[in-house]
């Protein structure tokens, strides 16, 4: 069963910065592209930082300079420091978030959800920025036919993976919302069947009334 990847659906392209590329010009990229974020890269274009919207308004920010007091929190502190800088390496965070072509678009999602950005760099085996990937990308996932997703559950789920005979099960999708009714040959078929729907792209929620002919599952205990 194959499901959408992060490299699937990144925006490839990508608008990016070097260490030494001056403020002005930062500013003037993410305004003439409407972007938030400049992945930063090294001279073997390899990921050092993430310099966003809000790093250079930060340098606005602190427009006199001042040293950092070590009574200041350290976010304090750090943003002081970065504020004096006057290029993409002295004002980029250094611990940016980024995920790998392969990876799932839960993946992606639960990474930006835990660590609040709306956007990540994707970068190869190589840790090179090949994409980037957005929040907006990740709907694709979400934009698919319920005839399509009614397809992947009678061919993929059903006769592929599970090799059972889809034409006991009447399967409904509507506005992604899969129901599916009728009964299997085991109790283990039909709660396999409705975890492998759930991982389709694009479905919603799955309403399972799968009745079995065989309980393996006591079958099971006993071996």
């Amino acid at each position: 069963m194959k499901n959408l990847t992060v490299s699937d659906v990144m925006t490839r392209g990508v608008l990016t910065a070097r260490a030494g590329t001056p403020v002005k010009e930062l500013a003037r990229i993410m305004v003439e592209h409407r972007v938030s974020a400049l992945p930063v890269l090294d001279d073997d274009d390899r990921l050092i930082g993430v310099v966003s919207e809000a790093d250079v308004i930060l340098k606005q920010g602190h427009q006199i300079p001042r040293r950092p007091h070590w009574w200041e929190p350290m976010e304090q502190r750090d943003a002081v420091r970065r504020a004096a800088g006057d290029t993409a390496g002295r004002l980029m965070s250094t611990a940016p978030v980024s995920i790998a072509t392969g990876s799932s678009i839960p993946q992606a999602a639960r990474l930006m959800a835990d660590h609040g950005v709306k956007r990540l760099p994707v970068v190869d085996a190589q840790d090179r920025v090949v994409g980037v990937v957005s929040r907006h990308d990740l709907l694709k996932a979400f934009v698919r036919s319920d005839d399509d997703i009614r397809a992947d559950v009678l061919g993929e789920v059903f006769v592929h993976l599970l090799w059972d005979d889809p034409t006991e099960v009447d399967v409904q999708v509507r506005d992604g919302v899969v129901e599916m009714v009728g009964t299997v040959d085991r109790r283990s078929t039909a709660e396999a069947a409705e975890r492998l729907v759930r991982r389709l792209d694009g479905v919603v929620d799955v309403v399972a009334n799968l009745g079995f002919r065989v309980d393996d599952r006591g079958l099971a205990r006993r071996r």
